[in-house]
């Protein structure tokens, strides 16, 4: 188990442990190609889906394969709504993920909402909350139904969290509902933009309706869990789809109240990475507590000749990022108090 699994990672005393995937915005629809809102980064979106076969290829021959892949939101693009193939865009992609070795755990983001309502992703194959640890005798540790969150153990000691950025949002959701509107008046008290999607003149730019939060009731559940890990001397990777640092992202694509995020996180030791996708042009930061953000590059925007995922090979001090393609390498120490 000692014997590392890459060649160029850097050789030292310390052990290696398991490895996982990371895959972030595949947006894939039968689209010629395109741009973003701004018309100012190119979209691959028939391409998108080749990316995604290819880095199945390349996880399923490594020379030790990957425990799991974390997927970090949007499989496939919004326009697939408007010209009704939701259906089978995301038959074609999960059929691509079937030829995986290992479990794929699948987090939600904007473009789900955009193609299929919350109670349609509870029933499809999106949802991996099967995949969820149960803690015996801490019923705390148990995510409420309300929203799409669970965690699990890859590996003795280490804990991962898989976090609804939706739960807060006025997407995926009907607009008749309490919750709905509860959600609209937080959007609206904050941007007063008559396109909600615009952050054109707003202090908190996260304020917008591709954007979306956490609940008190999922940050007292997170909470709860990172109680556990921090009495039980655990080691926790949270996953999102919308970020929460802003050294780490662009100001407009962060959690809307990722303050109140990044406070249940700070108090605690257990927490050393942040993953998250939703930016596309991806991003980095150590935080002040010694927690490594990683914001992945998107797949969309990933042209032709090139690659954007990665294999994170975990150590007893540190996490490697083997990046593919536009996706760079990292080392991510743990802080001293976790050693």
């Amino acid at each position: 188990m000692a014997e590392e699994p890459d060649p160029e990672a850097p050789r030292d005393s310390s052990e290696w442990l398991f490895s996982f995937g990371v895959i972030a915005d595949i947006q894939y629809a039968d689209l010629e190609d395109g741009y973003n809102f701004q018309r100012n980064r190119r979209r691959y979106y028939r391409h998108s889906l080749r990316h995604l076969q290819s880095a199945i290829e390349e996880w399923n021959k490594e020379g030790i394969v990957p425990c799991c892949v974390l997927q970090l939101g949007d499989v496939i693009d919004g326009y697939n709504a408007q010209c009704k193939t939701s259906e089978k865009s995301l038959e074609l992609v999960m059929d691509a993920f079937q030829l995986l070795q290992v479990p794929v755990h699948h987090t939600w983001g904007n473009h789900e909402f955009y193609n299929f309502s919350r109670d349609y992703l509870t029933n499809s194959k999106l949802n991996t909350k099967f995949l969820e640890d149960r803690i015996m005798h801490h019923p705390e540790t148990v995510p409420s139904e309300n929203y799409y969150a669970y965690h699990f153990v890859p590996f003795p000691e280490f804990r991962f969290i898989l976090l609804d950025a939706y739960d807060l949002s006025i997407l995926g959701i009907d607009q008749s509902s309490p919750r709905y509107q509860q959600c609209l008046k937080i959007l609206k008290e904050h941007n007063p933009n008559a396109e909600l999607n615009s952050p054109q003149g707003l202090c908190e730019p996260q304020f917008v309706q591709f954007n979306g939060g956490f609940s008190q009731d999922q940050l007292n559940w997170l909470n709860d869990v990172l109680k556990f890990s921090d009495i039980n001397q655990e080691k926790v990777v949270i996953v999102s789809h919308i970020p929460i640092y802003p050294e780490a992202s662009d100001s407009v694509c962060l959690a809307w109240n990722y303050r109140e995020a990044l406070e249940v996180i700070w108090s605690h030791k257990c927490v050393v990475c942040f993953l998250a996708g939703h930016t596309h042009d991806g991003g980095y930061s150590e935080d002040p507590s010694g927690v490594h953000h990683v914001d992945l590059e998107g797949v969309i925007e990933t042209a032709p000749d090139s690659q954007a995922f990665g294999t994170v090979h975990v150590y007893s001090d540190k996490m490697v990022l083997k990046g593919r393609g536009r996706v760079p390498d990292r080392i991510m120490n743990y802080k001293k108090e976790l050693l």
